[in-house]
């Protein structure tokens, strides 16, 4: 059941569509599945995320594959050789499924995208893609109104283009639109372009927070 409630605090009138981020929150967290990967190789469980955020040469690595520049065991290779510059004795064949392994489907989130979609409300996706097969068992065709992925756009997150894209491609405007994301740098790249961005943490803070946002109140 839903009533009215007062727009939310972002904007004077109540948004229109919703975009979902795919990992971390369609998801469980990708942190966590990175943390499992360190833990499997026997290292520091943070090192193999550290490596990506704080190596210049595996920042390249990421941005280039998520932008659909190379492919995911390109970006194995070269991952891999800068885990071994660190001391950890890998082969990249096989790491982002690893990685992916760590991750299962988040119910609440997915009946949540389904609910808003239900109520009459667009729905898209908005993903940094990692790995070339990373939405297995997920119809995105069937879930979303639009589906925008950056390495078939060639731009990611926190581009403003990726939230063009996605926008256009949804046929909202960015001041009608929420973004659902787990990454703190894409919500607040998101807002300086006009949408209204909610930062995921777990899925009934998310579902209070985005009915808000879309000027209803969902009874428990």
């Amino acid at each position: 059941m839903t009533s009215p409630m007062p727009a939310s605090t972002e904007h004077s009138q109540p948004a229109t569509a919703a975009l979902f981020d795919f990992g971390g929150v369609l998801t469980s967290s990708i942190f966590e599945a990175f943390e499992a990967l360190g833990t499997s190789l026997g290292c520091d469980p943070r090192l193999p995320l550290r490596v990506l955020s704080e190596d210049t040469v595996a920042r390249t690595l990421l941005v280039d594959h998520e932008e659909g520049r190379i492919n995911e065991r390109a970006f194995e290779r070269g991952f891999a050789a800068c885990l071994r510059v660190r001391g950890v004795d890998v082969d990249g064949a096989g790491l982002v499924r690893r990685i992916q392994s760590g991750m299962h489907a988040d119910k609440d989130m997915i009946q949540l995208v389904a609910d808003v979609r239900a109520a009459g409300f667009r729905v898209g996706l908005l993903s940094n893609s990692l790995g070339d097969d990373c939405y297995a068992g997920f119809d995105l065709d069937a879930m979303f109104d639009a589906v925008t992925i950056s390495g078939e756009i060639g731009v990611r997150k926190p581009s403003r283009r990726a939230y063009a894209i996605a926008c256009a491609r949804l046929g909202t405007a960015p001041e009608a639109t929420v973004m659902v994301d787990d990454l703190r740098q894409n919500i607040v790249a998101a807002e300086r372009v006009g949408l209204t961005g909610i930062l995921h943490r777990e899925a009934f803070s998310t579902a209070a927070r985005l009915w808000g946002a879309l000027g209803l109140r969902r009874d428990p």
